[in-house]
């Protein structure tokens, strides 16, 4: 490789060396975001935009599927809406943003930058629903919320990121139950399919639940340093919302009921679920469903006569791809570097050789794979590696998943767990939130989720040995 793509590649540090700055040197590096002049805000740049437009598109798709519909409501909530539910003011008040002028006045009222928009679905809906006959309502929208974090980080913690927030209304306690668990399959079946992250459903603890909820259910996903990221959550928050917000219905039998409410949302923390379950050391590793660029041909010695024509022609028959021809004065190794750095799935590299033998060599990003074919056979070529190449980055990601989860079933195995493996640790748990405060003090790690598929490990708790009622899946986290 050319010494300018050697210097390319040799400015992102090893991942083993130090994980966090990998990360940092990456998103950087491959032109995803920069920072701003305000801590926590971050300029998310066209190449990372690009990613967020494909996620987008693909989860929408999958809630319209669903009869989800997409609306917009206003990004302030007054203090006095906000209020009006008690545990869940409680639970984001730390991280409220406050607007207290509109020009040089002061207000009569502060105004909330929403970190999260439950209180105006619910004002909303209070005056949309009246009857049976205006249930459910499935809504959802795209928008940015902001949350005040102390420590920030691209992607994961930042304090505005983008979103969606899905917030429906029901009949009954069963729809909204059975409209949560769908919504945490959609997110499961989404990260699984189109990002090529394995994940595990569960539910989450009541110390861990949302603020508010009667019930929340996450899908938590294992990144390459075994830290699990919490990927999406889906919220039944019951009648309480309601009742707070005093949103009834008249009932067939014409008596008033209050509706019973879900939420459910996925940020773009999933780029970065995404950079660090895929990624390596020479960049990113972008799955083809999410890749902005799916295949990027690099002429070879392009000043030379036929090259860039041949070249020309070739994205020409990639039309039915995500297809891009880098006919930049660069030189072969620089682009090469950049590609890969990138996360680029699929590199064509075609030159006067090349040409005179009817062939051109496509590379691999995930493998470094390189595969000789016929110049009038690309795209077939390309369209059958393309859904290999997702699969064999699912198949990579899931045998990680699968050989950095352990199982303790005493205190001695959970201790000795946590001081010698990163990932998941499955362990037995009797349900008292005493337990699982002690282990986050004497382990630095927290319950990710109690998984719907079970197992009995054992019959007694990891941390005070009386019965066990759940096996949990525990785990430093981001």
């Amino acid at each position: 490789m050319a010494q300018d793509g050697k210097k390319l590649v040799s400015e992102i540090t090893s991942m083993d060396e130090d994980f966090t700055q990998w990360y940092t040197d990456v998103v950087t590096k491959a032109g995803l975001i920069s920072y701003s002049n305000i801590k926590g805000f971050m300029v998310i740049k066209p190449a990372g935009y690009a990613i967020w437009e494909l996620i987008q598109k693909h989860l929408d798709e999958r809630f319209k599927k669903t009869g989800v519909t997409n609306a917009y409501l206003p990004m302030l909530i007054p203090e006095s809406l906000l209020q009006k539910e008690k545990d869940h003011v409680e639970g984001f008040a730390p991280e409220v943003a406050w607007v207290t002028h509109g020009g040089t006045e002061p207000l009569t009222e502060r105004y909330c930058v929403r970190p999260t928009s439950e209180t105006l679905f619910c004002d909303y809906y209070k005056g949309e629903i009246h009857s049976y006959k205006d249930l459910p309502q499935v809504l959802n929208q795209w928008c940015s919320v902001v949350r005040w974090e102390k420590e920030t980080r691209p992607f994961l913690r930042s304090r505005e990121f983008l979103w969606q927030e899905g917030h429906t209304a029901h009949a009954t306690f069963e729809e909204a139950e059975e409209r949560t668990q769908q919504m945490l399959n959609v997110y499961a079946d989404f990260l699984a399919e189109d990002m090529a992250i394995p994940v595990i459903k569960g539910q989450k603890t009541e110390k861990e639940k949302f603020a508010g909820a009667e019930a929340t259910y996450t899908v938590e996903a294992l990144m390459h340093d075994g830290r699990a990221l919490q990927s999406a959550t889906s919220h039944n928050f019951g009648d309480g919302f309601a009742k707070a917000f005093e949103i009834q219905y008249a009932g067939k039998d014409n008596k008033l009921h209050h509706v019973f409410q879900t939420s459910w949302g996925a940020t773009t923390r999933l780029i970065g679920a995404m950079i660090m379950v895929h990624g390596d050391n020479s960049g990113l590793v972008l799955p083809p469903r999410i890749a902005p660029v799916q295949v990027m041909i690099v002429p070879i010695q392009q000043k030379k006569e036929g090259v860039l024509e041949t070249a020309g022609k070739m994205l020409e028959a990639l039309k039915d791809f995500r297809a891009k021809l880098d006919d930049s004065d660069r030189s072969p190794g620089y682009k090469f570097a950049d590609q890969e750095m990138r996360g680029i799935p699929l590199r064509i590299e075609i030159g006067p050789k090349d040409i005179e033998a009817g062939k051109c060599v496509i590379v691999r990003r995930d493998t470094r794979e390189k595969i000789e074919c016929a110049i009038d056979e690309v795209a077939a070529k390309v369209g059958e590696l393309l859904p290999k190449i997702q699969q064999d980055m699912y198949d990579r990601a899931k045998n990680h998943l699968d050989t950095h989860t352990f199982a303790a079933t005493t205190k001695e195995e959970f201790e000795e767990a946590f001081k010698e493996t990163k990932g998941f640790v499955k362990a037995m748990w009797c349900g008292d939130r005493a337990c699982e405060d002690k282990i986050k003090e004497d382990y630095s790690v927290t319950s990710r989720c109690i998984p719907f598929e079970q197992e009995n490990l054992s019959g007694t708790c990891v941390c005070c040995g009386k019965p066990a009622t759940k096996m949990v899946y525990w785990g430093r986290a981001y």
